[in-house]
C-alpha cells in the first residue's frame, strides 16, 4: 500500500506528531512524506519525498503574526501549479495533517483522504471557542484547506471523532525533577522583549530562542538557541513553563504536571481558540502583554500548582484505525499484527 502523510510546517507541533505516527503508519506500507511550509524548527528523522513552501505565518518580535512578511512570501500562482501537478492518485491512502497541497489535490481528483490532527477538531460545535468570536478566523481555520473524514486531537475528548492528544516518546520517557528555573518558549517575541519583562521577576529564566545564535546570560535571564534536546531537558527540570497557545507543548506541559502560562499569538485565531480551552482547564492564558502582565506573571509563579493530565498513548490505536477505515486495498490483503 502506498501512503501519503502530508504534514503543515508552521511551528513545530504537526513535525513533532509525525515523528510518533510515521514509524507506526510503515507497518502498513510505503510511506512518502510531503512537508509544505517554511516555519518549523524540528528536524524530521524520516525521507521527505515532497517540499513546498505552501503557506505559512511567520512572526514578528512583538508577540504577533507579521502580517507583511506573510503575504510578501504567499506565491500563489505557484501553490496553484504545486496543486494540479501533485502526483496525488498514486496513493492508497492519504492523510493530511492541515497542509494545503495535497488537500486541495485530493479534492480536485475525487480521492478519499483523512484530516488528522489538532485542525479538525475545530469542526465540532463542541470544541471552546473564544469569547469573541472572529467570523474570519473561524472560517479559515475550518475551511481554508479542504478537510474530509476527520480524526481531530484536542485537550479532551469533546466529540466522537475527536481523540486526546499525541504525547510524544521523548516527553514520556524524560526524568522529571523540580528545578528552580522557569523555561520559556515564546517564538513570536524578540529576545529583547523578552528580556524586558521576565528580568523584572525574580526567578531563573531559560529562554530557548529561535533568533539566539549561542547561549548567552542577562542577568537572571539565560537564552539559548532553540533546539529540540535542550528544550526538553530544560522543561523537564523546570518550576513551570510559559509559552504560546499551540496545541502540542502546553499538551505535554499538562502531561507532565508542569506549571504552565500561555501568551496565544496576537492574530493567530487558533490559538485564540486553544486559549479558551486552556482556560477551562484552569491554566492562565494572556492575551495582552501590557503592564499587567509583570502581575500575573508573578501570581503565577506564587501559586501552587495542582493540574496534571494522565493522556493515554493513543498514537498506535490512531493509526490502527486509520488505515483500517480508509485503506484502499484487495479484501483479503492481510492487516500486519502488532
Amino acid at each position: 500500500m502506498k501512503i501519503l502523510y502530508a504534514i503543515q510546517g508552521t511551528g513545530n507541533g504537526h513535525v513533532s506528531r509525525a515523528r510518533e505516527i510515521v514509524p507506526y503508519l510503515k507497518r502498513y506500507g510505503d510511506v512518502d512524506i510531503l512537508l509544505s511550509g517554511n516555519n518549523v524548527h524540528l528536524n524530521l528523522p524520516f525521507d521527505i519525498k515532497y517540499r513546498s513552501t505552501g503557506i505559512s505565518y511567520h512572526y514578528g518580535t512583538d508577540g504577533k503574526i507579521d502580517m507583511m512578511t506573510s503575504i510578501k512570501k504567499f506565491t500563489p500562482v505557484k501553490i496553484i501549479k504545486e496543486v494540479l501537478a501533485f502526483p496525488i492518485k498514486q496513493y492508497d491512502l492519504i492523510i493530511n495533517d492541515y497542509e494545503f497541497i495535497s488537500s486541495w489535490a485530493a479534492w480536485l481528483a475525487n480521492k478519499r483522504f483523512v484530516s488528522f490532527g489538532h485542525q479538525p477538531s475545530f469542526l465540532s460545535p463542541n470544541t471552546p471557542l473564544p469569547e469573541k468570536r472572529n467570523m474570519a478566523g473561524n472560517l479559515i481555520l475550518k475551511y481554508h484547506i479542504k478537510q474530509s473524514n476527520p480524526i481531530g486531537l484536542h485537550f479532551e475528548k469533546y466529540d466522537d471523532f475527536i481523540y486526546t492528544p499525541i504525547i510524544r516518546s521523548q516527553i514520556r520517557n524524560l526524568n522529571v525533577t523540580d528545578g528552580e528555573h522557569y523555561t520559556v518558549y515564546l517564538s513570536s517575541f524578540g529576545d529583547e522583549e523578552l528580556f524586558n519583562q521576565l528580568s523584572k521577576i525574580d526567578v531563573k529564566w531559560e529562554v530557548f530562542s529561535i533568533r539566539a545564535k549561542e547561549k548567552y546570560i542577562r542577568n537572571n535571564v539565560t537564552f539559548f538557541p532553540a533546539n529540540n534536546d535542550g528544550f526538553l531537558n530544560s522543561v523537564a527540570s523546570c518550576k513551570g513553563l510559559l509559552t504560546g497557545a499551540g496545541f502540542e507543548t502546553p499538551a505535554e506541559t499538562l502531561y507532565l504536571g508542569k506549571k504552565l502560562f500561555c501568551i496565544p499569538i496576537g492574530m493567530q485565531y487558533e490559538q485564540y481558540c486553544n486559549g479558551a480551552a486552556l482556560t477551562k482547564l484552569g491554566v492562565p492564558v494572556v492575551y495582552q502583554t501590557d503592564d499587567s502582565l509583570f502581575t500575573k506573571l508573578v501570581d503565577w509563579v506564587d501559586a501552587p500548582w495542582k493540574l496534571q493530565v494522565d493522556y493515554i498513548d493513543n498514537a498506535s490505536m490512531l493509526v490502527e484505525k486509520i488505515v483500517r477505515e480508509n485503506e484502499v486495498v484487495a479484501p483479503w490483503a492481510p492487516v500486519p499484527a502488532f
